[in-house]
């Protein structure tokens, strides 16, 4: 028996509405500073006190070249800074600005809001097992497992 899979079909439609909504809920809060693609590297920025960009590509899911030029963007709103690393002057961290920082309780309201939206009618069990599916889903991408 064949089953008609649309795992990743179904990724990719969340992936996209989710990206309309998260704008739509940012400008509705006025929140200008900044997009949703954005958004996600200041998230991690926000979690770590200062980062390689190799780093920061692999959590954000971005190239480096992608990666590299949201972050000029960034850097020219005045949201991130590059700085040399204390102990090895040749790497780049690169960190978040104190006006990103004011920003972070505005994103964490659209982050809630957007948790309410995508877990609607899911139980506290269900939400733990389905990300847990989606996260052994990134594992075998990262990996490039393929089935046989």
């Amino acid at each position: 028996m064949i089953l008609n899979r649309q795992g990743g079909f179904l990724i990719s439609q969340i992936k996209q509405m989710g990206g309309r909504i998260f704008e739509k809920i940012l400008s509705e809060k006025g929140i200008d500073a900044f997009n949703g693609a954005q958004g996600r590297i200041l998230y991690i920025l926000w979690q770590n006190e200062s980062i390689p960009i190799t780093e920061l590509s692999e959590k954000t899911g971005l190239a480096k070249t992608t990666l590299t030029s949201m972050l000029d963007r960034l850097e020219v709103l005045g949201l991130v800074q590059r700085v040399y690393d204390k102990t090895d002057r040749r790497r780049i961290l690169i960190t978040v600005s104190e006006k990103a920082r004011q920003l972070q309780n505005e994103y964490d309201e659209v982050s809630v809001k957007m948790d309410e939206i995508y877990y609607q009618g899911f139980s506290d069990e269900e939400i733990l097992q389905f990300e847990g599916y989606l996260l052994r889903v990134l594992e075998n991408l990262k990996g490039g497992n393929n089935s046989e």
